[in-house]
């Protein structure tokens, strides 16, 4: 049994443990004399943060067009498109799925809604247009949930087939043709500014803070990573696996629709053929800012973090004038580093690891869980070698 279910698992002494209460999640506190790592200061979105200073160093030095308002405007807004799908993403990862569908589904959800607004000639409001394009995500997200938490299909088989399903929805909808113009109202969700920040970056940063709230102070949030740590140890502990699994398919496809209505309204039209290729970005910030595909690590700060590197990337290429395909390389790379790091890391440790028998209880030695309360598990931290595992108390520093 791993760490987060010993933590969820019935307290010694034969009390049971009643689960986790919906409510603010208590802040970790560290033990008396214990040395804080900067890791743990700054959470797994550390992983990302060297990577992110050292990019635009590279590129403010390389160019002087880098930090031009309208670039760094235009930039903000590549970036909140990919960190809204990222953090959808995040969510299926945690779980230790993935979904492979988000990139189809912005093109879909762009075209729904580009397509209702052109054909009723703006006799539909744009927020029943704005609407019908998120329920079209969710029903692809709710398909998606299903068949992975009730059939228990491969979310790479599932997802891989949706994807095809939606990018030919898309197809089919507009004839494969641009879907023009659309009124000035539609256009301004994604172009207009408020205070100087565009509409994209203020809905990118509410979107980012929620959801990194939701997963570390609510009792779904413990859910999420309790399944991704181990689905039947959670389903052993009470934490309804499929309830929970089918939740964040429904929102990874949400949040791809959102992002899709604003390339739509950004780009003021829309495209069939947008979102390609949105998926392998979403994967790339989500591991480049701390996530795990093996599930149950990770945070949106990261995914955020994680798709300024991205969109970093995309954007200094083109002011580079590099081959848009050397970044697909790239990017590629990147998640391949991301995921052999972190099999050899987890083989290193199961190495190491001792048997379940000899784990002390989940409050510590001599520490049994109240009843009504389980041990919070460990998110784990970038560049943090005992994640998951009971922290030494160590000597006090001056």
């Amino acid at each position: 049994m791993t760490d987060l279910a010993r933590a969820t698992a019935p307290a010694a002494g034969g009390g049971t443990s009643k689960g986790i209460r919906f409510g603010k999640r208590p802040a970790r506190q560290p033990a008396d004399g214990e040395i804080l790592r900067l890791g743990q200061v700054l959470g797994r979105t550390s992983g990302g943060i060297p990577v992110l200073l050292v990019l635009a160093f590279a590129l403010t030095m390389s160019t002087e067009s880098f930090l031009t308002g309208t670039n760094l405007d235009n930039l903000g807004r590549q970036v909140s498109i990919f960190a809204i799908i990222a953090v959808g993403q995040l969510i299926v990862i945690l779980t230790a799925g993935i979904d492979l569908s988000v990139g189809s589904v912005v093109g879909l959800s762009g075209i729904v809604a580009a397509k209702v607004v052109y054909d009723t000639g703006g006799g539909l409001p744009i927020a029943g247009a704005v609407l019908l394009a998120l329920l079209v995500g969710a029903a692809a997200g709710l398909i998606n949930g299903l068949l992975v938490a009730f059939l228990k299909m491969p979310p790479f088989i599932v997802t891989l087939g949706m994807m095809g399903a939606a990018r030919g929805a898309t197809l089919l909808l507009s004839d494969g043709r641009t879907v023009q113009p659309l009124p000035d109202g539609f256009a301004e969700i994604g172009g207009g500014s408020l205070l100087g920040i565009s509409h994209l970056t203020w809905l990118m940063v509410l979107i980012t803070v929620f959801f990194a709230l939701l997963l570390r102070r609510t009792i779904w949030g413990e859910y999420v990573y309790a399944v991704g740590s181990s689905a039947e140890s959670a389903r052993l502990t009470g934490v309804p696996v499929r309830r929970v699994l089918v939740s964040a398919y429904v929102l990874s496809g949400t949040l791809a629709a959102a992002a899709g209505v604003l390339l739509a309204s950004r780009l003021g039209n829309g495209v069939p053929t947008s979102g390609n290729g949105y998926e392998l970005q979403a994967i790339a910030a989500c591991v480049i800012g701390g996530a795990s595909l093996f599930g149950a690590k990770g945070s949106a700060l990261g995914a955020l973090v994680g798709a300024l590197v991205v969109g970093m990337l995309n954007n200094g290429g083109t002011l580079l004038g590099i081959d848009p395909f050397w970044l697909q390389i790239v990017i590629g790379v990147l998640i391949l580093a991301a995921v052999a790091t972190e099999h050899v890391h987890n083989l290193r440790r199961g190495g190491k690891a001792k048997p379940v028998a000899d784990a002390p209880p989940p409050g510590g030695p001599g520490e049994p869980v109240p009843a009504g309360g389980t041990a919070q598990p460990d998110r784990g931290t970038a560049g943090d070698e005992t994640a998951g595992e009971p922290t030494p108390t160590k000597r006090a520093v001056p």
